[in-house]
Protein backbone atom coordinates (compact mmCIF):
# COMPACT_ATOMS: atom_id res chain seq x y z
CA UNK A 1 0.00 0.00 0.00
CA UNK A 2 1.23 3.53 -0.70
CA UNK A 3 1.95 5.95 2.16
CA UNK A 4 0.38 9.30 1.97
CA UNK A 5 2.51 12.26 0.51
CA UNK A 6 3.09 14.21 3.79
CA UNK A 7 5.35 17.00 2.16
CA UNK A 8 2.21 18.97 0.64
CA UNK A 9 -0.43 21.35 2.20
CA UNK A 10 -3.81 18.84 2.91
CA UNK A 11 -6.75 21.43 3.08
CA UNK A 12 -8.38 17.98 4.50
CA UNK A 13 -6.28 17.01 6.38
CA UNK A 14 -5.50 19.86 8.57
CA UNK A 15 -9.54 20.15 9.47
CA UNK A 16 -8.67 16.66 10.63
CA UNK A 17 -5.65 17.43 12.64
CA UNK A 18 -7.54 20.45 14.38
CA UNK A 19 -10.33 18.42 14.90
CA UNK A 20 -8.39 15.14 16.37
CA UNK A 21 -6.30 17.79 18.59
CA UNK A 22 -9.95 19.28 20.05
CA UNK A 23 -11.02 15.98 20.46
CA UNK A 24 -8.02 15.24 22.70
CA UNK A 25 -7.79 18.53 24.44
CA UNK A 26 -12.05 18.28 25.54
CA UNK A 27 -11.06 15.14 26.83
CA UNK A 28 -8.02 16.05 28.85
CA UNK A 29 -10.46 19.11 30.14
CA UNK A 30 -13.31 16.80 31.48
CA UNK A 31 -10.68 14.99 32.99
CA UNK A 32 -9.19 17.98 35.06
CA UNK A 33 -6.04 17.47 33.63
CA UNK A 34 -3.64 20.71 33.32
CA UNK A 35 -2.92 22.59 30.19
CA UNK A 36 -5.39 20.17 28.72
CA UNK A 37 -5.52 22.01 25.05
CA UNK A 38 -1.64 21.16 24.77
CA UNK A 39 -1.93 17.91 26.67
CA UNK A 40 -4.82 16.67 25.39
CA UNK A 41 -3.93 17.42 22.01
CA UNK A 42 -0.49 16.29 21.87
CA UNK A 43 -1.83 12.68 22.76
CA UNK A 44 -4.58 12.94 20.71
CA UNK A 45 -2.62 13.82 17.59
CA UNK A 46 0.31 11.14 18.87
CA UNK A 47 -1.81 7.97 18.97
CA UNK A 48 -3.17 8.81 15.42
CA UNK A 49 0.21 9.34 13.86
CA UNK A 50 1.65 6.18 15.48
CA UNK A 51 -1.66 4.37 14.14
CA UNK A 52 -1.18 5.90 10.70
CA UNK A 53 -4.53 7.31 10.84
CA UNK A 54 -4.99 9.02 7.06
CA UNK A 55 -8.82 8.17 5.76
CA UNK A 56 -8.49 8.01 2.51
CA UNK A 57 -4.66 9.28 2.67
CA UNK A 58 -5.38 12.84 3.95
CA UNK A 59 -2.72 12.55 6.86
CA UNK A 60 -4.11 14.97 9.68
CA UNK A 61 -1.43 16.99 10.47
CA UNK A 62 -0.36 21.16 9.75
CA UNK A 63 2.66 22.82 8.89
CA UNK A 64 5.68 22.87 10.83
CA UNK A 65 5.74 26.32 9.98
CA UNK A 66 2.10 27.18 12.28
CA UNK A 67 4.07 26.93 15.06
CA UNK A 68 5.99 29.88 14.31
CA UNK A 69 3.00 31.99 13.78
CA UNK A 70 1.76 31.01 16.98
CA UNK A 71 4.08 31.23 19.40
CA UNK A 72 4.56 35.39 19.29
CA UNK A 73 0.84 34.98 21.09
CA UNK A 74 1.91 33.13 24.01
CA UNK A 75 5.33 36.07 24.15
CA UNK A 76 2.50 38.82 23.59
CA UNK A 77 0.94 37.15 27.00
CA UNK A 78 3.75 37.28 28.79
CA UNK A 79 4.91 40.60 28.50
CA UNK A 80 1.03 41.57 29.54
CA UNK A 81 2.78 40.51 32.94
CA UNK A 82 5.74 42.71 32.87
CA UNK A 83 5.32 45.34 35.72
CA UNK A 84 7.21 47.98 37.38
CA UNK A 85 7.32 45.49 40.38
CA UNK A 86 8.85 42.60 38.71
CA UNK A 87 11.67 44.39 36.72
CA UNK A 88 12.54 45.63 40.28
CA UNK A 89 12.78 41.93 41.45
CA UNK A 90 15.08 41.21 38.68
CA UNK A 91 18.51 42.13 40.23
CA UNK A 92 17.61 39.63 42.85
CA UNK A 93 17.60 36.45 40.49
CA UNK A 94 20.98 36.62 39.96
CA UNK A 95 22.21 33.35 42.10
CA UNK A 96 19.78 31.24 39.84
CA UNK A 97 20.88 32.48 36.94
CA UNK A 98 24.52 32.38 37.87
CA UNK A 99 23.82 28.88 38.73
CA UNK A 100 22.86 27.49 35.23
CA UNK A 101 26.56 27.50 34.18
CA UNK A 102 26.75 24.84 36.69
CA UNK A 103 23.56 22.84 36.06
CA UNK A 104 23.72 22.88 31.91
CA UNK A 105 27.12 21.12 31.56
CA UNK A 106 26.30 18.77 34.45
CA UNK A 107 22.76 17.76 33.06
CA UNK A 108 24.65 17.72 29.97
CA UNK A 109 27.48 15.22 30.84
CA UNK A 110 25.50 12.78 33.02
CA UNK A 111 22.61 12.61 30.58
CA UNK A 112 25.19 11.69 27.87
CA UNK A 113 26.89 9.09 30.36
CA UNK A 114 23.42 7.31 31.44
CA UNK A 115 22.60 7.32 27.53
CA UNK A 116 25.57 5.87 26.99
CA UNK A 117 25.55 3.07 30.06
CA UNK A 118 22.20 2.04 28.40
CA UNK A 119 24.71 0.30 25.23
CA UNK A 120 23.18 1.05 21.82
CA UNK A 121 23.44 5.01 20.95
CA UNK A 122 27.46 5.86 19.50
CA UNK A 123 28.82 8.84 21.08
CA UNK A 124 27.58 11.58 18.62
CA UNK A 125 24.26 10.53 18.95
CA UNK A 126 23.98 10.32 22.55
CA UNK A 127 25.71 13.52 23.14
CA UNK A 128 24.14 15.50 20.99
CA UNK A 129 20.57 13.70 21.81
CA UNK A 130 21.12 14.71 25.45
CA UNK A 131 22.15 18.39 25.09
CA UNK A 132 19.80 20.20 27.43
CA UNK A 133 18.03 23.28 25.21
CA UNK A 134 18.76 23.94 21.26
CA UNK A 135 16.70 21.21 20.00
CA UNK A 136 17.55 22.51 16.14
CA UNK A 137 21.23 23.72 16.97
CA UNK A 138 21.75 20.07 18.72
CA UNK A 139 20.34 18.00 15.50
CA UNK A 140 22.53 20.53 13.47
CA UNK A 141 25.55 19.92 15.20
CA UNK A 142 24.80 16.01 15.22
CA UNK A 143 24.66 15.82 11.51
CA UNK A 144 27.64 17.60 11.31
CA UNK A 145 29.65 14.87 13.74
CA UNK A 146 28.10 12.09 11.84
CA UNK A 147 24.96 11.11 14.63
CA UNK A 148 21.94 8.93 13.68
CA UNK A 149 19.78 11.69 12.79
CA UNK A 150 16.36 10.26 12.96
CA UNK A 151 17.16 9.04 16.79
CA UNK A 152 18.80 12.10 18.11
CA UNK A 153 15.97 14.14 17.08
CA UNK A 154 13.53 11.51 18.76
CA UNK A 155 15.42 11.59 21.68
CA UNK A 156 15.19 15.70 22.07
CA UNK A 157 11.79 15.88 20.67
CA UNK A 158 10.75 13.11 23.17
CA UNK A 159 12.52 15.37 25.77
CA UNK A 160 10.27 18.41 25.08
CA UNK A 161 7.54 16.03 25.71
CA UNK A 162 8.08 14.07 28.42
CA UNK A 163 8.85 17.55 30.33
CA UNK A 164 5.36 19.29 28.88
CA UNK A 165 3.41 16.02 30.44
CA UNK A 166 5.22 15.33 33.09
CA UNK A 167 5.74 18.00 34.88
CA UNK A 168 1.78 20.08 35.48
CA UNK A 169 0.82 16.51 36.03
CA UNK A 170 3.23 15.82 38.54
CA UNK A 171 2.72 19.35 40.31
CA UNK A 172 -0.89 17.94 41.05
CA UNK A 173 0.25 14.38 42.03
CA UNK A 174 2.40 15.99 44.79
CA UNK A 175 -0.04 18.64 45.61
CA UNK A 176 -2.85 16.33 45.86
CA UNK A 177 -4.62 19.24 44.25
CA UNK A 178 -5.89 20.21 40.58
CA UNK A 179 -3.13 23.20 39.16
CA UNK A 180 -3.40 25.93 36.39
CA UNK A 181 -5.82 25.40 34.18
CA UNK A 182 -7.32 22.28 35.56
CA UNK A 183 -8.39 24.29 39.19
CA UNK A 184 -9.93 27.13 36.94
CA UNK A 185 -7.16 29.51 36.35
CA UNK A 186 -7.98 31.66 33.10
CA UNK A 187 -4.85 31.73 30.70
CA UNK A 188 -4.81 35.08 28.88
CA UNK A 189 -6.52 38.43 29.86
CA UNK A 190 -9.29 38.36 31.66
CA UNK A 191 -10.28 42.41 30.67
CA UNK A 192 -12.33 43.37 27.36
CA UNK A 193 -9.19 44.78 24.98
CA UNK A 194 -9.99 48.30 23.22
CA UNK A 195 -9.49 48.12 19.55
CA UNK A 196 -6.55 50.13 19.92
CA UNK A 197 -5.21 47.45 22.62
CA UNK A 198 -6.21 44.95 19.61
CA UNK A 199 -3.88 46.87 17.09
CA UNK A 200 -1.03 47.73 19.84
CA UNK A 201 -0.89 43.82 20.14
CA UNK A 202 -0.67 42.63 17.19
CA UNK A 203 1.91 45.00 16.00
CA UNK A 204 3.87 43.88 19.08
CA UNK A 205 3.70 40.34 17.73
CA UNK A 206 4.40 41.21 14.18
CA UNK A 207 7.35 43.51 14.71
CA UNK A 208 8.61 41.47 17.68
CA UNK A 209 8.90 38.45 15.32
CA UNK A 210 10.58 40.00 12.62
CA UNK A 211 13.16 41.66 15.18
CA UNK A 212 13.77 38.64 16.52
CA UNK A 213 14.19 36.93 13.63
CA UNK A 214 16.52 39.91 11.85
CA UNK A 215 18.74 40.33 14.81
CA UNK A 216 18.60 36.44 16.10
CA UNK A 217 17.98 36.41 19.66
CA UNK A 218 17.73 33.08 21.58
CA UNK A 219 14.38 31.98 20.32
CA UNK A 220 13.29 35.30 18.96
CA UNK A 221 10.18 33.63 17.75
CA UNK A 222 8.95 33.91 21.46
CA UNK A 223 11.29 36.66 22.87
CA UNK A 224 10.94 39.24 19.84
CA UNK A 225 7.09 40.12 20.79
CA UNK A 226 7.75 39.38 24.38
CA UNK A 227 9.96 42.55 24.85
CA UNK A 228 7.54 44.53 22.57
CA UNK A 229 4.51 43.78 24.71
CA UNK A 230 6.73 44.53 27.98
CA UNK A 231 7.52 47.87 26.52
CA UNK A 232 4.18 48.30 25.88
CA UNK A 233 2.43 47.30 29.00
CA UNK A 234 5.41 49.41 30.85
CA UNK A 235 4.91 52.75 29.42
CA UNK A 236 0.83 52.28 29.38
CA UNK A 237 0.49 52.36 25.24
CA UNK A 238 -1.30 49.00 25.71
CA UNK A 239 -3.61 47.19 28.54
CA UNK A 240 -4.39 43.61 28.90
CA UNK A 241 -3.51 40.31 27.24
CA UNK A 242 -4.78 38.08 24.64
CA UNK A 243 -7.91 36.90 25.87
CA UNK A 244 -8.01 33.14 27.13
CA UNK A 245 -9.86 31.35 24.03
CA UNK A 246 -6.67 33.08 21.92
CA UNK A 247 -4.68 31.25 24.21
CA UNK A 248 -6.49 28.23 24.72
CA UNK A 249 -6.07 28.04 20.66
CA UNK A 250 -2.85 28.27 20.62
CA UNK A 251 -2.01 25.40 23.04
CA UNK A 252 -4.52 23.70 20.93
CA UNK A 253 -2.71 24.11 17.39
CA UNK A 254 0.56 23.98 18.91
CA UNK A 255 -0.13 20.22 20.46
CA UNK A 256 -1.26 19.09 16.99
CA UNK A 257 2.07 20.39 15.02
CA UNK A 258 3.60 18.41 18.50
CA UNK A 259 1.49 15.37 18.38
CA UNK A 260 1.89 14.95 13.92
CA UNK A 261 5.92 14.57 14.45
CA UNK A 262 5.12 10.64 15.47
CA UNK A 263 3.62 9.85 12.06
CA UNK A 264 5.60 6.97 10.20
CA UNK A 265 8.04 6.54 13.35
CA UNK A 266 9.04 3.22 13.35
CA UNK A 267 7.85 1.61 16.68
CA UNK A 268 11.72 0.11 17.06
CA UNK A 269 13.24 3.45 16.93
CA UNK A 270 10.70 4.85 18.98
CA UNK A 271 10.93 3.06 22.02
CA UNK A 272 14.69 3.54 22.10
CA UNK A 273 14.50 7.31 21.68
CA UNK A 274 11.97 7.39 24.48
CA UNK A 275 13.85 5.29 27.02
CA UNK A 276 17.27 7.43 26.71
CA UNK A 277 15.25 10.51 26.69
CA UNK A 278 13.23 9.26 29.96
CA UNK A 279 16.80 8.36 31.73
CA UNK A 280 17.89 11.43 30.53
CA UNK A 281 14.84 14.07 31.64
CA UNK A 282 15.22 11.96 35.38
CA UNK A 283 18.72 13.08 35.90
CA UNK A 284 17.78 16.74 34.60
CA UNK A 285 14.76 16.98 36.90
CA UNK A 286 16.39 15.75 39.88
CA UNK A 287 19.09 18.25 39.03
CA UNK A 288 16.69 20.87 39.13
CA UNK A 289 15.00 19.83 42.27
CA UNK A 290 17.92 20.28 44.16
CA UNK A 291 18.61 23.41 42.05
CA UNK A 292 15.17 24.70 43.58
CA UNK A 293 15.73 23.32 47.32
CA UNK A 294 18.93 25.40 47.00
CA UNK A 295 18.17 28.59 45.44
CA UNK A 296 14.17 29.31 46.47
CA UNK A 297 14.26 31.57 49.50
CA UNK A 298 17.73 32.77 47.86
CA UNK A 299 16.05 34.42 44.83
CA UNK A 300 12.90 34.64 46.80
CA UNK A 301 10.90 32.66 44.40
CA UNK A 302 9.10 29.70 45.29
CA UNK A 303 10.33 25.97 44.56
CA UNK A 304 8.08 25.40 41.50
CA UNK A 305 9.07 28.84 40.03
CA UNK A 306 12.69 27.62 40.08
CA UNK A 307 12.20 23.91 39.34
CA UNK A 308 10.27 25.05 36.30
CA UNK A 309 12.66 27.20 35.34
CA UNK A 310 15.44 24.74 35.56
CA UNK A 311 13.39 21.70 33.40
CA UNK A 312 14.43 21.12 30.16
CA UNK A 313 11.21 21.75 28.07
CA UNK A 314 10.34 23.99 25.49
CA UNK A 315 10.68 27.43 25.71
CA UNK A 316 7.24 28.00 25.01
CA UNK A 317 5.88 25.46 26.48
CA UNK A 318 7.26 25.58 29.63
CA UNK A 319 5.89 29.28 29.56
CA UNK A 320 2.62 28.31 29.10
CA UNK A 321 2.60 25.88 32.12
CA UNK A 322 4.43 28.55 33.79
CA UNK A 323 1.01 30.74 32.56
CA UNK A 324 -1.00 27.70 33.38
CA UNK A 325 0.14 27.44 37.51
CA UNK A 326 0.40 30.95 37.76
CA UNK A 327 4.06 31.28 38.63
CA UNK A 328 6.46 34.07 38.11
CA UNK A 329 6.72 33.43 34.57
CA UNK A 330 8.95 36.75 33.91
CA UNK A 331 11.61 34.93 36.07
CA UNK A 332 10.63 31.28 34.16
CA UNK A 333 10.99 32.89 30.96
CA UNK A 334 14.57 34.38 31.40
CA UNK A 335 15.87 31.76 32.66
CA UNK A 336 14.86 29.29 29.55
CA UNK A 337 16.39 31.79 27.54
CA UNK A 338 19.83 31.41 29.01
CA UNK A 339 19.51 27.67 29.44
CA UNK A 340 18.74 27.53 25.35
CA UNK A 341 22.03 29.88 24.48
CA UNK A 342 24.38 27.47 27.58
CA UNK A 343 23.08 24.81 26.41
CA UNK A 344 24.40 24.92 22.43
CA UNK A 345 26.88 27.10 24.00
CA UNK A 346 28.42 24.44 25.98
CA UNK A 347 27.52 21.69 23.12
CA UNK A 348 30.21 23.17 20.90
CA UNK A 349 32.63 23.56 23.80
CA UNK A 350 32.43 19.94 24.72
CA UNK A 351 31.63 18.06 21.97
CA UNK A 352 35.52 17.78 20.86
CA UNK A 353 36.29 16.59 24.42
CA UNK A 354 33.81 14.43 24.84
CA UNK A 355 33.50 12.38 21.52
CA UNK A 356 37.53 11.85 21.63
CA UNK A 357 36.87 9.99 24.90
CA UNK A 358 33.59 8.52 23.88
Amino acid sequence: MAQPDTSKFDTLGAMLAVAIGAVGGAIAKALGLPLPWLLGSIVAMAVASLAGFAPGGHVPRIPETARNYLIPVIGVSIGATFTAEVLAEIPSWWPSVLALVLYIPLAHVLGYLAVRALGEADAPTAFFGTAPGGLIESVLMGEEAGADTALLTLMQFLRLILCIILIPVGFALVTGEAVGSASGVVLGGDTELRAQDWVVLALCAALGLWVGKAIRLPAGLMTGPLALSAIAHLVGWVEGAPPGWMVDAVQLLIGVVLGARFWGKPAGTLLVALRYASANVAIALVLASIAAAALATWVGESWEAVFLAYAPGGLAEMSLVALSLEISVIYVTLHHVIRIVLAVTFAKLLAARVLKTG
